[in-house]
């Protein structure tokens, strides 16, 4: 993976906190690799139950392609940044009065 220069005031001026903006990224990213790792379960678990199957190649061959299909795909930090860039990623901040009714 390169390295990537992120503007980090551009981050901050979406959400007034470069912090906020941290913790809203770390939460999108790991509601991304959440929803990577169910899709990959998903594919995967086609394969399960073809015992005599996985020794073919082919079989193997096709395992492979849906493992490395995910290898090469963008780090979910990477994806969520991009998406707060472009301004997909939706965020609130908390009412006083959504405090007081969480108690």
């Amino acid at each position: 993976m390169a390295i990537k220069t992120v503007d980090m005031n551009r981050l901050a001026a979406m959400t007034g906190n470069v912090f906020e903006s941290v913790s809203i990224l770390s939460k999108r990213s790991r509601q991304i690799s959440t929803n990577i790792k169910n899709e990959l379960d998903d594919k995967l678990a086609y394969f399960e139950g073809f015992e005599q199957e996985l020794e073919d190649p082919r079989f193997q061959e096709e395992q492979a392609k849906v493992s490395l299909e995910y290898e090469v795909k963008p780090e979910p930090t990477e994806m969520a940044i991009d998406e707060m860039i472009v301004g997909d990623v939706y965020f609130r901040k908390p009412t006083a009065e959504d405090a007081q009714n969480m108690f």
